[in-house]
């Protein structure tokens, strides 16, 4: 699929992953609508990429926000021809911890943001893809790309819940894509490992060095601007189908 002239979604569009995607995606001159529930840094990422940009705040698992928004995205722009789902949180707690037995709110609030937000948004996604018409040359209607972790393989203690959610995003991309492939719609999963993200950043510099120094080659942490990379890659590489890349250097996670 050519990026150029088409229309994006990306979820957790505000920083980290989602922010790198957006910025990947606009400079091969497609337009992005970014997803994400902090309005300060969304607004500032609309500023920062310009007219092609969009910056809307929703909650992925919010079925009436979702639903509305689709609508005003194929109101707006007429077509949609990807989803970029980036969103997602990564809290740690043991089954039986220092305080006790792990909470089943936190066990299901993972799962609600990580699996039913991700689904949420890939199922009214995919409608609207479905009805763009193919131009001359074009083979696909557009692409869904979720994001899963190294955690759903190779979870660590303390990752119960984010192993679980992630080990799902990674069993619903067949399911998806032998679906989807009716309506010339493809569906891959990135699996990255360990990210340099905002959270990560923020931790002392010896702990991001000890982290990278995990990494068999290159011993460093992933930037996400190697993760936009490969989105685009996705993007364009019509033959990339119901398939999880694995983004890690090759690591395998310990078990802490």
């Amino acid at each position: 699929m050519k990026i150029e002239g088409k229309v994006f979604v990306v979820t957790g569009g505000a920083s980290g992953l989602g922010a790198a995607t957006a910025t990947h995606l606009i400079g091969k001159g497609a337009k992005v609508i970014m997803v994400d529930m902090n309005h300060a840094l969304g607004e500032e990422m609309q500023k920062r990429l310009g007219e092609k940009s969009k910056f809307v705040q929703l909650d992925v698992t919010d079925e009436v926000a979702v639903e509305q928004f689709f609508k005003n995205v194929e109101q707006d722009y007429g077509q949609l021809n990807g989803l970029i789902n980036c969103a997602g949180i990564g809290p740690s707690a043991k089954v039986l911890g220092k305080n006790g037995i792990h909470a089943l709110d936190a066990f299901q609030k993972v799962l609600n943001i990580n699996v039913t937000g991700t689904f949420n948004m890939l199922r009214f996604a995919a409608d609207v893809i479905s009805r763009y018409e193919l131009k001359a040359g074009e083979e696909d209607r557009g692409v869904i790309v979720n994001t899963a972790s190294v955690a759903a393989f190779d979870g660590q203690i303390g990752q119960v819940a984010y192993a679980a959610s992630k080990g799902a995003v990674v069993a619903m991309t067949l399911p998806l894509a032998r679906e989807l492939a009716q309506h010339a719609i493809r569906v891959m999963t990135i699996a990255p490992g360990i990210m340099e993200t905002p959270m990560l950043k923020g931790l002392p510099e010896k702990v991001q060095d000890a982290l990278g120094a995990m990494v068999p080659f290159p011993p460093r942490l992933a930037r996400p601007e190697e993760f936009a990379h490969l989105v685009g890659h996705i993007c364009e590489n019509n033959y990339l189908n119901g398939e999880t890349i694995r983004l890690d250097g090759a690591i395998r996670m310990q078990p802490k």
